[in-house]
């Protein structure tokens, strides 16, 4: 039996008025995600547990079978896990985002992602701030696009933080670090504007029409958390397969292999048809694959409503309709379609409402054949709910069959 998940990050929306009241799921043209819920078992699953934030770190640790509430200490440092950097048991890791803040009477979000700066511009950037900030206790490592890491050994474990993409087009003062220890993260930040201000990559882009990353953000901190492998749990050999470094620190601490795809960016020019490509050559003598699409949930940060359903209609052709086309030639197998969180275009950030799954197998007996499209309103008339969200993957992989048999009881 082979295993796929295939996960549209921030799928999930709200009626657009725009749309006709419809979200952009159920506007969209995604045939091949409403096969699945046709002919498969379409419900909804709720990933977020009471009392979380709605972030893509809790959500995909309930994907893929971690119970956040056990599992969660902070979304950096999974981060560092993909990045290959090691925390020692009194380092706290810190993502470093490189923002675009306006200046005025008020200092406002402009930009949680300095204009999707590119790898290349931000490596000088970071390397700047670890060459003038770091020290034997701080230092700094560049990531992808905006994405980086702040590492602090001995570093407080108290301190409240928000997530820059949450705050776009607002007053940072009422969201800057709080809690112990906070201080000195606030200084830190106020320190890279001098920093980068003048920056001669900031200059560039400024001059080239772009907007330039004049102040790094300070959140999502944590200790490394203590996970034990999917092999271990499930008896598979998996991959992940992301752009974005939190899905892959993610699979480090769950054993899987990161599988590279040239052209995978996070965002919306990603290569869609190489990352299912690779997904299809690992699957020939290994289990289980993880796919993630980060650029849906993009479009929902940007209020992008076009965006967001070209994305969805990419997705659903050239990772969803290619993996249905070719997976059947590798015997037999189950696939689950699905959304980690909501990221509505209204509000441009996450929520905690339930998101659509559907799963397809390849034996006849698995499926409910329910007849639905692949939608918010579809997954609630289905009746299926999987809560606590981190049960569905025990479902999928170890007794799907008998899942099905009670629901059809």
């Amino acid at each position: 039996m082979k295993y796929v998940i295939l996960l549209g990050d921030g799928m999930g929306d709200y009626p657009v008025d725009k749309l006709g009241g419809k979200t952009p799921l159920e506007y969209a043209n995604i045939p091949n995600m409403d096969r699945i819920a046709a002919e498969g078992t379409l419900g909804l699953v709720d990933t977020i547990p009471a009392g979380f934030t709605p972030g893509s770190d809790v959500a995909n640790l309930s994907v893929l079978g971690y119970d956040p509430e056990k599992y969660f200490t902070g979304r950096a440092p999974l981060e560092a896990a993909s990045m290959r950097v090691r925390l020692g048991p009194d380092d706290i890791a810190f993502r470093c985002n490189l923002v675009t803040l306006n200046f005025g009477n008020n200092t406002i979000m402009n930009s949680f992602n300095a204009d999707h700066i590119t790898s290349e511009e931000a490596r000088e950037i970071i390397d700047k701030l670890n060459e003038k900030l770091g020290s034997e206790t701080i230092r700094f490592y560049p990531g992808v696009s905006y994405r980086h890491l702040m590492v602090w050994k001995g570093g407080p474990v108290s301190v409240n933080s928000t997530p820059p993409h949450d705050i776009v087009e607002q007053d940072i003062q009422n969201y800057l670090p709080h809690g112990s220890g906070s201080e000195e993260i606030r200084n830190l930040m106020s320190l890279s504007r001098e920093i980068l201000k003048d920056h001669p990559v900031n200059r560039s882009r400024v001059s080239a029409g772009k907007k330039p990353a004049n102040s790094i953000w300070l959140w999502g901190e944590g200790r490394a958390p203590a996970m034990n492998s999917m092999t271990e749990k499930y008896h598979i050999k998996g991959g992940m397969i992301s752009a974005v470094d939190l899905l892959n620190g993610i699979g480090v601490y769950a054993g899987l292999d990161s599988i590279n795809v040239e052209g995978a960016t996070g965002y919306i020019d990603t290569n869609y048809l190489g990352k299912a490509e690779k997904a299809l050559e690992f699957l020939k003598e290994n289990d289980f694959v993880f796919i993630h699409v980060e650029s849906i949930d993009e479009m929902g940060h940007e209020g992008n409503i076009e965006g967001k359903i070209k994305a969805l209609e990419d997705f659903d052709k050239m990772v969803v309709g290619t993996i249905l086309n070719e997976i059947q030639k590798l015997g037999e197998f189950r696939v689950l379609v699905l959304g980690d969180h909501p990221t509505p275009i209204s509000l441009k950030t996450h929520i905690s409402d339930p998101s659509p799954f559907a799963v397809y197998s390849s034996r006849d007996d698995e499926n409910l054949h329910g007849g639905k499209s692949f939608g918010e309103a579809a997954a609630r008339e289905s009746g299926i709910m999987i809560s606590p969200g981190h049960q569905l993957i025990g479902h999928f992989i170890i007794d799907w069959k008998t899942f099905i048999e009670k629901k059809r009881d």
